[in-house]
């Protein structure tokens, strides 16, 4: 008898699963695939999740202030001179412009022949001055700022510079500014992101030449790395080939590609644990799924009200009582199993190690 129950229950379980409409707030379907969320219009207290923005002003700047001093001679009433009388006070109004200027240095390098020896020798230039024509640090973070900060168009870049200097620079020129900060920075970050104990990893799609292509993304903290590929699983990831050297917990979404690398440690987005736990509560109704999502909630709550971002020492050991308890343990391990059975990697044999939140 129990075992027709448990049949009955599969059969019942199979059935909701497949009549429940799956969208972005119970699945890993991106919003492109659904339809229009109404109830995220119009939220109150809602201010955006973007960074606070660097006040921090440009360093190549200059200011050039004047007092004009407008005397009171005579009185405009009865025409008495006011030359000797004292200022009781000033009323001051001010105007603020820009000008625009175009600094132009030259440097003349003399070119001498020694008397002596019939050798040619040259006069030293600074060490930037590698070519005959070169643009400045000041140009150079202006053209970032407007391509990369602001998404200027190229050509309107390239006409703007060319109204306020007077000089056509090509887009090549223009985009090899922004090639050579990248190739810096790049260089750093990935250092960096190599030595972090936590990596995040996601990929989206975009369109490139009417081609499919993926962003591979990677984030610790303030660095995020983007990479453009062809491919979407171990192929792009090996030719990126950052997750192959990292050796710390990288944070994803289940993709099996990543569990290939057994080096690293796992862990799985708690943005998309809670979807999932969604779909379950909405497919069966189960109140294990129903507690694991309420955990999951205030955790997350919790460390967005923290300054530094996570847990103290009591709010981790409450946290992991909780977690071990048996209502939330079943479920957590019936979502791994769910997505594993998902993406058809039975393979696969790794444990759950964390919850994160990209």
């Amino acid at each position: 008898m129990t075992s027709l129950f448990l049949v009955v229950e599969l059969i019942l379980a199979i059935f909701l699963e497949r009549t429940t409409k799956k969208d972005t707030t119970n699945s890993s379907k991106p919003s492109s695939q659904t339809g229009k969320d109404e109830s995220a219009l119009g939220r109150a207290g809602s201010h955006g999740k973007g960074k606070a923005e660097t006040q921090a002003a440009a360093q190549n700047r200059r200011t050039v202030e004047t007092v004009t001093l407008s005397k009171a001679l005579t009185c405009d009433v009865c025409g008495e001179d006011l030359t000797d009388v004292p200022c009781s006070h000033v009323e001051r109004r001010t105007k603020i412009d820009i000008v625009f200027e175009k600094v132009v240095e030259h440097v003349d390098a003399e070119i001498k022949q020694c008397p002596t020896c019939e050798a040619t020798v040259k006069g030293r230039v600074p060490a930037d001055l590698h070519g005959p024509l070169h643009y400045g640090d000041g140009l150079k973070a202006f053209v970032i700022n407007l391509l990369v900060c602001q998404m200027v168009a190229l050509n309107r870049v390239q006409k703007l510079l060319a109204s306020i200097m007077d000089v056509v620079i090509s887009e090549a020129t223009l985009l090899k500014f922004v090639l050579r900060v990248h190739q810096a920075l790049e260089a750093q970050a990935v250092e960096q992101i190599l030595k972090a104990p936590v990596m995040h990893v996601d990929e989206t799609s975009l369109r490139v030449d009417r081609k499919n292509h993926w962003i591979h993304v990677y984030s610790d903290g303030d660095i995020t790395l983007k990479f453009l590929h062809r491919k979407r699983g171990k192929e792009a990831i090996e030719s990126i080939n950052l997750i192959p050297r990292y050796g710390g917990a990288i944070i994803h979404d289940c993709w099996s590609s990543y569990f290939a690398y057994q080096h690293c440690g796992h862990g799985l987005c708690g943005s998309h644990l809670l979807r999932e736990l969604t779909f379950i509560v909405d497919a069966h109704g189960y109140r294990r799924a129903k507690n694991m999502k309420r955990l999951l909630q205030e955790t997350c709550v919790t460390i967005s009200k923290s300054a530094d971002k996570k847990l103290t020492v009591i709010e981790l050991t409450n946290l992991q009582k909780r977690y071990r308890g048996e209502s939330v343990l079943r479920v957590t391990g019936f979502i791994f199993r769910y997505k594993l059975m998902e993406h058809r990697s039975d393979k696969i044999n790794a444990p759950l190690l964390s919850v994160s939140w990209t």
